[in-house]
């Protein structure tokens, strides 16, 4: 039926609409270009601030509602917030204890500003570049627990990262949610803020059933938002949970595996 077809996609950003440099490549970009002709919705979604997305925006003439912090923020293209989900004040200060227990660098998104214990910390300098602002340093967590976004677990030992995602989700329960946006970061934020919300809000936005629906992502985080959609789509390059998630798996995004699911699965169905 006409009224199936695929409406918009929702993207993740990172491991996914940008290469492995943090750039978007010609072909992402003309593929958005083609989802525009074709009359379909596109809409960004990431673990990152909204400033850290207002590189796409141009590029890809976004119109949608843009989804910082897995969802804890909408804003529009000029940045104005429409809506956002913070944490608890109470919680701040317990999640951080049980992150940092787990021999993670911590990091604290309060209102517009990036904190972070060390300017030297590991993955420091390349999100700076990668969000294109720079962040400041806190003494401590307890200066900065009111109106909280994201708190952030940041360690190159993988295992560790896992772990204290799961130490905080047996701590908190339901009362955050808690996933990797990558492998060296664990995200917490509201309970409410997931990719699931997003593509929830964006439904509800613009009228839109689960089919009418595509999603494309690379990590577990991104299978909360597979759930609320008709079309999945897994990068190449994704964990492999997300591709058992998914009805179909494109190539990597260090090989235009964004533009290449448009061409063979979005645009057919659109």
């Amino acid at each position: 039926m006409a009224t199936d077809r695929i409406r918009l996609l929702l993207a993740d950003v990172d491991g996914t609409l940008v290469d492995q440099q943090k750039q978007l490549t010609d072909a992402a970009v003309d593929a958005v270009r083609k989802l525009h002709d074709a009359d379909v919705l596109f809409a960004v979604t990431s673990g990152r601030p909204p400033k850290g997305m207002a590189m796409l925006i141009d590029p890809l003439d976004l119109k949608t509602p843009i989804a910082g912090f897995n969802g804890g923020i909408f804003v529009k293209r000029d940045m104005s917030v429409i809506e956002q989900k913070v944490l608890p004040d109470d919680l701040v200060v317990p999640i951080a204890e049980v992150i940092s227990s787990h021999d993670l660098d911590v990091w604290i998104y309060q209102g517009a500003d990036w904190y972070v214990p060390d300017m030297d910390g590991s993955h420091v300098d390349r999100e700076s570049k990668t969000v294109q602002f720079k962040p400041k340093v806190m003494k401590d967590a307890k200066d900065h627990t009111e109106s909280v976004a994201k708190i952030v677990g940041v360690s190159d030992d993988h295992d560790a990262v896992k772990a204290a995602t799961q130490a905080v989700q047996d701590r908190f329960g339901d009362r955050v949610a808690a996933s990797p946006s990558q492998p060296y970061y664990l995200d917490v934020t509201h309970p409410e803020a997931d990719k699931g919300s997003v593509a929830k809000y964006l439904a509800a936005q613009y009228q839109l059933t689960p089919e009418q629906i595509a999603t494309i992502g690379d990590m577990p985080n991104d299978i909360l938002m597979f759930e609320h959609s008709g079309l999945t789509i897994a990068m190449g390059n994704a964990d492999e949970k997300v591709k058992a998630a998914a009805k179909e798996v494109t190539d990597s995004n260090d090989n235009d595996g964004f533009a290449k699911a448009v061409e063979r699965f979005v645009l057919p169905e659109a």
